[in-house]
């Protein structure tokens, strides 16, 4: 309904200019128009955090021995500077280190790791490896403990179930701390501070006035159960759309549209399939930007 609107309002000024000024300068303004409209990138990340989040590992919990040692290395990593080193690969413009993952086998020494990898910049894969924050730190983990990595990738939504079931020894996967994934697993030290953030296209102003996530959630508790919000399946941006009473999100009156992965949820916005999605800051970034520059 607004798209139309504005192409009902932008047809009316252009009759209008006809009307008042030569065919020149009204030809000089519909090219001016659609040379910004062009320019408009394909969609947007609404620069303020609608959450505060802490990243964490999931170990499990029948291995305290694991999760004191995962606690020494974050600790470790943290102190000599490593973890910025791997951050600034992926946050920075550095180059990132690939990460083979070896075939399961029970009867080695192996660091098993579930995570989901399709939520770049933490996981994700180039090939046959994996890369990513998370698999560059799992690969340094196992290192450490001199044990062969697995990898095991999987639906987000099993990741810390897999845990919980002794099929994997952690879940890395950029997983935020809350009391629903302690269930299954036991959380390490945290290492990253997260945020939830909204995509919207590239050509929607609705929020260019807004300066912190109150005036943000304002607009989005506007919304009508016609509007729909893309999030990845079991990620903190479905219980914020959808609401939850463990994390503290009353939730928003739009209908909540789960994807496998944001990038999936993304696509459908620029498809117009999508109000907005909402999903981690990071991954939004990186999503947005590998979208807009193939449109």
């Amino acid at each position: 309904m607004k798209k139309l609107l504005s192409l009902s309002l932008a047809m009316l000024l252009a009759i209008s200019m006809i009307g008042c000024g030569s065919s020149e300068e009204s030809s000089s303004a519909t090219s001016d128009s659609q040379s910004a409209t062009s320019d408009a990138p394909a969609t947007k990340v609404i620069d303020i955090d609608l959450t505060e989040e802490e990243y964490a590992f999931g170990v499990d919990k029948d291995q305290p021995e694991l999760l004191e040692q995962v606690n020494d290395f974050i600790a470790k990593i943290k102190e000599d500077g490593t973890l910025d080193e791997i951050m600034d690969k992926y946050f920075g413009g550095g180059e990132p280190t690939p990460v083979v993952s070896a075939e399961l086998d029970t009867s080695k020494d192996q660091l098993v790791v579930a995570t989901n990898a399709s939520f770049e910049p933490f996981e994700y894969m180039d090939g046959d490896s994996y890369v990513g924050i998370d698999m560059e730190i799992a690969a340094l983990l196992a290192e450490e403990l001199d044990q062969e990595l697995v990898i095991q990738n999987m639906e987000f939504n099993a990741v810390c179930l897999s845990v919980g079931q002794h099929q994997c020894d952690i879940a890395m996967a950029g997983l935020t701390v809350n009391t629903e994934r302690e269930e299954y697993v036991t959380f390490s030290d945290t290492y990253y501070q997260a945020s939830q953030r909204l995509i919207t296209t590239g050509d929607d102003t609705t929020f260019d006035d807004c300066t912190d996530a109150a005036s943000v959630e304002a607009i989005l508790n506007e919304l009508s159960a016609s509007d729909k919000i893309g999030v990845q399946n079991g990620t903190t941006g479905q219980f914020y759309v959808e609401g939850d009473e463990e994390w503290g999100f009353p939730g928003l009156p739009a209908e909540c549209v789960p994807y496998s992965n944001g990038s999936l949820a993304v696509q459908d916005l620029i498809h117009g399939n999508l109000t907005y999605v909402i999903i981690d800051a990071a991954p939004a970034q990186c999503i947005t930007d590998a979208l807009n520059a193939m449109n």
